[in-house]
């Protein structure tokens, strides 16, 4: 239909059917039932998705050692430089190579962005999110976090 066409009753009738179907949708949401998580009470019961980031990890195995080859991708990788690594050159006595071990793996969670193109850049899969999501601190400089073991 051409909107030159339409006449001064069609205009009123037309806007009253698009606030019908308006009212018709928040009177639906008025009357629904509402859920309300009472959070501190509830944090054994909480479900969180397993697709939220919350803070980054480096998992280590019983012995304390990680997957991290201190090649520095996830650091180059990272937008906001919330990740910084410190490395040391180590020779290896049976063949005389030098390696490159991991110093210092520090992660910035207050500049954080949860972007995961660290985790994603990380060939070994040395870094994953984690479902902790409570980081509420007074101070700054407490979101700085050390995540490998010496």
């Amino acid at each position: 239909m051409n909107k030159e066409k339409i006449t001064y009753i069609g205009r009123i009738l037309w806007s009253l059917k698009s606030l019908l179907t308006g009212m018709k949708v928040t009177l639906k949401e008025f009357f629904t039932r509402k859920v309300t998580e009472q959070y501190p009470e509830n944090r054994k019961t909480l479900k969180i998705s397993e697709r939220h980031r919350a803070r980054l990890v480096m998992p280590h195995d019983e012995a304390g050692n990680n997957k991290c080859i201190a090649c520095g991708l996830c650091a180059s990788a990272c937008p906001n430089g919330s990740i910084r690594i410190v490395t040391k050159n180590v020779t290896d006595e049976e063949t005389g190579k030098s390696k490159k071990m991991l110093k210092l793996y520090e992660y910035d969670l207050g500049c954080c962005m949860f972007c995961q193109l660290c985790v994603n850049a990380c060939p070994k899969g040395a870094i994953e999110f984690s479902n902790d999501f409570e980081n509420a601190v007074y101070d700054r400089r407490k979101l700085v976090q050390k995540l490998n073991k010496d």
